[in-house]
This record gives C-alpha cells, structure tokens and sequence, in this order.
C-alpha cells in the first residue's frame, strides 16, 4: 500500500478535510549506475567541503543564502518551517475556476489526494463530488518539503487529484523567447490565427483523419524498450539494431504534394477533396489503430507471414508501423 508523502487538510469556506497526498505516477526509466571506463568501480556521488576535501555529514549542512560575495546567510531548517506555521499543513483554497482556463504549460505534477482515515471520508467524498458537479477546480497553495506550491485540485472518478503548477513569474512568454515564431497571433483562447487557404484546409483534414478517442494504453514508451533491447543485445553478445535517421524537414515547395500524401495514407481525402483511387479487388490495409488492438505475438506473426526483415528485434510500436507501411505497399501496387 503506498504512503503518504505529505499530510494535512484541505480547507475550503470553514470546511477543513484532513488529507494525504501519494504519488500519482511512477517512473519506469532504466536507470545506469556511473562506472570508471574499463572497470567495474562504481562512481558516488559525495557531500565535501570544497576547502577542507572532507565529506560531510547531512545533519552537519546548512542553507546558506549568498548576499554578497563569499557572504553568506545562514538558515536552518527549523527555521523555514517556524515561517509557515499552519500553511505548512495546509491545502488551502482561494479560488475555483474552469479546468480549460487554465494552459497547459502551467501544470507540472500530479498526486492523488485521499483521506486521512475512513472517519473523513464523507467530508472528502463531499469537496470531490461538488466539484464534479461544478465542473470546477480548486486553486490552493500549500507547503511541502521547504518549498511553496500552486495547485489545481479536481474531481475524477471517485479521488481527489492534485496538481502543481508554475508560478506565473516562471512562465516566459513565447514571443519573447522564440524569434522565429510566424507573425499572425491566434486570439487568445480560440486558437484560430490568420492562416488560411487550401493549405490549411488540407491540414485540418488531416488531423480529422488522424483522429481517435484518447486512449493512454495506447501509447508506449518506445525509447525505454529499445535501451533494454540494447542492454540485452550487448549482454547476449548480439548485434545492436540503431534506429532510423529522423525525417529532413517539409520543403514548403512540396507541402500540398507531401498533405495530399499524408491524407491518401491516413484514409482521409486528398487531391482537392476526391476520394484517393483504390483497387476494389485488393483487400483493404489494417489501419494503425486496429493494428494496435493485436498482441505482440499476433504482430510477429503477421510480420513473418509478410516477410518484413529485421522483425525479431522490433518493439510491438514498431511492429505496428511496419505492418502499416507493408499494407500501405500493397494498396498502391494493387492499384
């Protein structure tokens, strides 16, 4: 059973819910230890005092603010908790607003929120199913581990969820730090910028054509699959499979040719709004999302009984984007 990593309540109005906050997420990155090349000597990380070279003990480190030059101000612990007596244990809500208003480059991360014993749990239930039925979610600040967050508390299904966001001060604004950025701005909230023509016409069929329901389970982390791959590989004794180089950038010369393309293949419609040609005959080339329906061994089986080269070493992702080339093949030559 996971613990709570902070405890407190949470306060709306005069109604105080006594909560824990768990990790929501956990992380399945391959993690390398740090070796000396050519040894098996593990390389650690140590606390040292960069005058003496003398480690030092983690009950012996202070904080220390530079004010000046090799000046420093001195601040213990105790004395960061003594400043936010009260808040430290605080979920505290100020405001509730609509989940859309908020951008998304705002949020960071994410923790269920539960109660701190079956006794509050009517209380708890109470703040979760309102603010379902509110459609809203809470904005709070609270305290953890010396260091002051923004949140936005919503309801889903049966929990309470928290998410840290940024400050708006570390936010930086993207016309200021991107030059390159295209010169017609959308409207604030809408989207909608000056971009027309048949160009954007197509595009936006396209995304129509690429459109599904979001489904989580869907998406893989390829990359983790292949460091594994490769750490096996070179435990075995085996050859390395690299990946391909990534794609050169669209020559906007080609654009309209390279959409139309992209429409035929995604099942939409290209060459100004007809149908693309299609052998009747031929059988029709699964599409992505069905592909994906399939287990791993279904997509190594139908990728032996195609011959696609290299199949043994693919993730179950790239099994799935070799198949959908392979039926794409098909459909043209029948065609």
């Amino acid at each position: 059973m996971a613990r709570a990593i902070w405890t407190g309540v949470i306060t709306f109005g005069m109604v105080s819910v006594p909560v824990g906050l768990f990790t929501a997420i956990e992380d399945h990155t391959v993690h390398f230890h740090q070796l000396q090349r050519d040894t098996a000597d593990r390389i650690r990380n140590r606390r040292v005092n960069e005058r003496t070279g003398k480690e030092v003990a983690s009950e012996d480190i202070v904080k220390g603010y530079e004010a000046a030059d090799g000046e420093y101000v001195v601040v213990e612990p105790d004395e960061l908790d003594e400043i936010a007596p009260g808040r430290s244990r605080t979920i505290d809500i100020g405001d509730f607003v609509d989940l859309a208003d908020i951008e998304p480059v705002y949020f960071d991360r994410t923790y269920y929120v539960g109660p701190r014993g079956k006794e509050y749990a009517k209380v708890y239930e109470l703040l979760r199913a309102a603010l379902a039925d509110a459609g809203k979610v809470g904005i709070a600040t609270f305290v953890m581990r010396g260091k002051q967050y923004l949140t936005a508390l919503r309801a889903e299904d049966r929990v309470l969820v928290l998410q840290t966001l940024h400050w708006a001060d570390e936010v930086r604004d993207p016309g200021k730090e991107l030059p390159d950025l295209p010169s017609g701005r959308a409207a604030k909230g809408t989207g909608k910028g000056r971009s027309k023509g048949k160009e954007h016409d197509m595009a936006v069929q396209l995304i129509d054509a690429l459109s599904a329901p979001w489904d989580p389970a869907r998406y893989r982390d390829t990359y983790q699959e292949k460091v594994r791959e490769l750490v096996k590989a070179k435990a075995e004794g085996e050859e390395v499979a690299f990946a391909e180089e990534a794609p050169e950038a669209t020559n906007v010369i080609d654009l309209m040719t390279v959409l139309e393309t992209s429409l035929e293949q995604a099942g939409g419609t290209g060459g100004g709004g007809k149908k693309a040609p299609s052998a009747p005959s031929a059988p029709s080339a699964p599409s992505k999302a069905e592909l994906r329906k399939l287990s791993k061994s279904e997509l190594y089986e139908r990728a032996g009984d195609q011959n696609i080269t290299g199949r043994s070493k693919m993730s179950r992702e790239e099994l799935v984007d070799a198949l959908a080339r392979a039926g794409r093949r098909r459909g043209k030559s029948a065609a």
